[in-house]
């Protein structure tokens, strides 16, 4: 089955949301360029098998990776990649002539500021990746209420919407 992928307008909404996500996600943790956790974006067009969910609007996926002139072990780094879900996100987004649903921008600028401060959680050992499923869903209620605390003063028209909508 062949799922629905971002357009080229839609990716540049996406792109948008990303830089704007970034930027305050860093503003709001203090993060300089060398603190920097090391993390990819990619939609279900860069997406591998496994790397495709069906249900969220995103899932981070660990990886180790290590620099191919290093073979100690003491090297290896922690990568994560957030996969944007872009079927599941466009199954709720609100296109121009149509009143249901939520704008992009402000759905995929909540989803990766939460993408990234679940990142950012993981990389200062505040929560581990490999948690219970009851650890899981707390770490949701912290992630949620940590996102709404970095958003709550950006005026995004459809922001609000999306907050009634993921963490009422």
């Amino acid at each position: 089955m062949e799922l629905k992928q971002f357009s080229h307008e839609e990716i540049q909404i996406v792109n948008n949301a990303v830089a704007l996500a970034e930027e305050l996600v860093i503003n709001f943790y203090k993060i300089s360029i060398n603190q920097q956790v090391k993390y990819d974006i990619k939609t279900v067009a860069d997406l591998s098998p496994n790397e495709i969910a069906h249900g969220p609007f995103a899932q981070i996926i660990r990886y180790s990776g290590q620099r191919k002139d290093r073979v100690l072990g003491s090297s290896a780094y922690d990568f994560y990649k957030i996969c944007v879900q872009d079927h599941a996100i466009l199954a709720i987004a609100k296109h121009e002539n149509n009143q249901n649903g939520f704008l992009l921008f402000p759905l995929i600028l909540y989803i990766i500021t939460h993408e990234l401060v679940h990142i950012i959680r993981f990389s200062r050992f505040l929560q581990n990746f490999e948690a219970t499923e009851e650890e899981k869903l707390l770490e949701e209620e912290r992630v949620h209420a940590k996102t709404r605390e970095i958003l709550k003063d950006v005026d995004i028209v459809g922001l609000k919407d999306v907050f009634i909508y993921i963490c009422p």
